[in-house]
């Protein structure tokens, strides 16, 4: 005769296992309601919207031409005409310079009283210093009575600000002369520039094992805040389209050659069916639909792995057309 300890054992484990089959009835039952509504997938509807495909890269703001202006003369700085960030025009005066001569000698008449150097400053005139083109200067390093040779750099001076930017090699077959681009300064996030494509190199740089490419961009109106060996980012646009159907390019398969979207029934109780769709412009995340599908229509996004399909349903394919079911045999051999 059995002892009450292993009556009460066998019981318990008669109730796990009843409580265990009823846990996966009711599951099933659960999975099978969801299957008849599109369970597994996510409905998502078909919409209008604007998509643009860019390219993305960094770069320095830096002079087009810059240029160091050096004195024709030694000798002393009389007078500075210009400030750091001026724009000048060629041929602009910079700068008076006093040779080393005239220098010497107005320091004396300048000793013997105001008119003595006045009349030396008549006769004998000072030195300018001319802008070699038209542009803003950018550097100023030099102070009225400074003694400078003509080794000496006393201001550089830049003609146009760019942008020069590296660009990866799998992205410069979509970079054009011309193009269009948005500048934004790390400095001034929220005050983007407008520039088009001017220089598109023919060397390639490595970069931390990448190869690249310079691309300058030249912004269509340098800002006032714009400064030289400032970081920016360039958004290249490759192409854009406006009011065009969008759907996730995740919602699309590839069956025979041909693209496919399953669509959700008028009810959820309708079965999805497959349906063939032409293809346009994507961004790897959304995908244009040309043809096939409307605004307004539903499609449905698969949420789960195959690894996490029951066994019953494992090993189908939504995206498949229905086999028919085969007919029963009416009777076996004669």
């Amino acid at each position: 005769m059995k002892n009450k300890s292993s009556v009460r054992s066998s019981q318990s484990i008669v109730w796990i296992l009843a409580l265990f089959i009823a846990v996966n009835l009711l599951g099933g039952c659960f999975a099978s309601n969801k299957k008849g509504q599109g369970g597994g997938f996510k409905p998502v509807l078909v919409t209008k919207d604007n998509l643009q495909i860019t390219v993305l890269a960094t770069g320095n703001v830096q002079p087009h031409n810059q240029l160091s202006i050096k004195p024709s003369i030694s000798g002393r700085i009389e007078k500075l005409l210009v400030n750091e960030g001026d724009y000048v025009k060629k041929g602009q005066i910079l700068a008076q310079l006093s040779s080393t001569e005239r220098a010497t000698l107005l320091d004396a008449a300048r000793a013997q009283g105001p008119d003595i150097l006045a009349k030396w400053q008549e006769l004998y005139q000072s030195t300018p210093l001319l802008s070699p083109l038209g542009g803003q200067i950018v550097y100023l390093p030099t102070v009225p009575g400074q003694v400078v040779s003509t080794a000496d750099s006393i201001m550089t001076m830049s003609d146009h600000l760019i942008v020069n930017t590296q660009v990866d090699e799998t992205d410069l077959a979509q970079i054009k002369m011309n193009q269009e681009a948005t500048i934004t300064l790390d400095a001034y996030p929220s005050d983007p520039v407008e520039g088009k494509v001017q220089r598109i190199s023919y060397q390639s740089t490595l970069v931390n094992n990448v190869t690249t490419y310079e691309v300058d961009v030249w912004p269509t109106k340098v800002p006032p805040y714009m400064r030289s060996g400032m970081t920016a980012n360039v958004v290249f646009t490759i192409s854009e389209k406006d009011d065009i159907l969008l759907i996730p390019s995740e919602a699309i398969q590839t069956q025979r050659g041909q693209s496919v979207v399953l669509k959700a029934g008028p009810t959820p109780t309708d079965k999805p069916q497959p349906v063939t769709i032409q293809t346009g412009l994507t961004d790897g995340k959304q995908t244009e639909v040309v043809s096939g599908l409307a605004e307004g229509d539903k499609i449905l996004i698969k949420t789960f792995s195959a690894g996490q399909l029951s066994a019953g349903s494992a090993g189908k394919n939504p995206f498949a057309p229905a086999r028919p079911t085969p007919k029963s045999g009416g009777g076996g051999g004669r």
